[in-house]
């Protein structure tokens, strides 16, 4: 891929305005960025300044949208074949590769060398690592080179809530680690649920996700796998110092109907899939959002409760 290939077939003439920019960022990647990073902070066992709180979360946000924007610029060429993904900035002509390249570098070491000033080195230090994994282990690496890329990439998006907890505390705990292994779990029945009803994206793209390297039928039983083991640690992590009995129950709840959900997934084959255009499957998916939403905000009301001897064990 090359920046000129890419301006030739895809940048047409026009300003770009503000909201294209800002849409480089990824806005709705970032809003789980932020809210996961948030969660880490608020819950580490430390009180910190509302200034340096708003400050730490500013700039993981910031970095979080530079990976973003990084990423649109290394896959502008797959983004103008994929259908969700056409209407992006770069493919769809309204920003030049090179200024989504400029955006993320400059967004990138902005966002590190500001929130190390704000709360800690090691803070920064694990954004830079952040960021470097999601822009070269997976957008420049894995995506295109294993099916795994969803299953090893995933610890990209899970970082945040440990880089939260190293704000906060300038160390590392069990905890934030239990955060991470929620949504590194996560990751792959998420993805593999939009992968069932959007491969042609992938097939036409050329991306080696799992419904295109091994079918549909063996996505489906990765998808049961992943949720079992994900209700495992999602229901033990409610007997760790981030849980408590809100978040027990959530987990209870939310688990039973993800296991159900990857159950019917299962039993489901491709003329069913394709007669109600994927029904089941996206229905899933939207559970999944909801899914890790509030497992982090269960998280997010014990550790607000607990100095009042509400939350926790």
């Amino acid at each position: 891929m090359t920046d000129a290939s890419i301006n030739a077939s895809t940048v047409q003439e026009g300003d770009a305005e503000f909201g294209d920019y800002f849409a480089l960022l990824k806005p709705r990647v970032m809003s789980l960025v932020v809210f996961t990073a948030l969660v880490g902070l608020l819950a580490a066992p430390v009180g910190v300044h509302p200034v340096i709180g708003f400050s730490a979360i500013l700039f993981i946000a910031i970095g979080g949208g530079a990976s973003g924007a990084l990423n649109m610029w290394w896959d502008a060429d797959i983004d103008q074949v994929m259908k969700r993904t056409k209407s992006r900035p770069i493919p769809a002509g309204k920003v030049e590769p090179g200024e989504a390249l400029s955006l993320g570098l400059a967004l990138s070491g902005l966002s590190v060398i500001m929130l190390a000033l704000a709360t800690n080195v090691f803070a920064g230090a694990f954004l830079a690592f952040t960021i470097f994994f999601y822009v070269v282990i997976y957008t420049m690496w894995l995506k295109r080179a294993t099916p795994q890329n969803i299953v090893i990439g995933g610890a990209a998006g899970a970082f945040p809530p440990v880089i939260g907890w190293i704000a906060a505390t300038g160390s590392m705990a069990v905890e934030p680690w239990l955060m991470f292994a929620l949504t590194f779990m996560w990751t792959p029945p998420h993805f593999w649920a939009l992968a069932l009803f959007m491969r042609s994206d992938y097939d036409d793209a050329g991306v080696p996700m799992l419904t295109v390297t091994h079918g549909r039928r063996s996505t489906r039983k990765h998808i049961l796998i992943y949720t079992a083991l994900l209700a495992l640690l999602a229901v033990g992590t409610a007997f760790s110092g981030v849980g408590g009995p809100i978040y027990l129950v959530v987990a209870l709840v939310l688990n039973a109907l993800f296991l159900h959900g990857a159950w019917k997934i299962l039993r489901r084959d491709e003329a069913d899939s394709e007669a109600d255009n994927f029904k089941v499957e996206r229905s899933f998916f939207k559970l999944s959002l909801l899914y890790l939403f509030l497992h982090f905000g269960a998280i997010l009301a014990e550790a607000v409760l607990k100095p009042y001897g509400l939350g926790g064990w």
